[in-house]
């Protein structure tokens, strides 16, 4: 899922460990594919699945 290069979305700040992100990146470059679309896909799988129930303790 490639994103549209205009330029126009709003860049976020994230904190993630130097060596995920590095496993991340090299598996995404070794897949033809870009950190921002591992993310947005993920992000979106995210959003898309039904919220888990609350226990009820808390």
């Amino acid at each position: 899922m490639a994103r549209p290069a205009t330029g126009k979305t709003k860049l976020r700040n994230i904190r993630v460990p130097d060596g995920l992100w590095a496993a991340a990146k090299e598996k995404a470059a070794a897949e033809g594919s870009t950190l921002t679309d591992v993310i947005l896909t993920a992000l979106q799988r995210y959003v898309s699945t039904p919220r888990k129930p609350r226990s009820p303790d808390g």
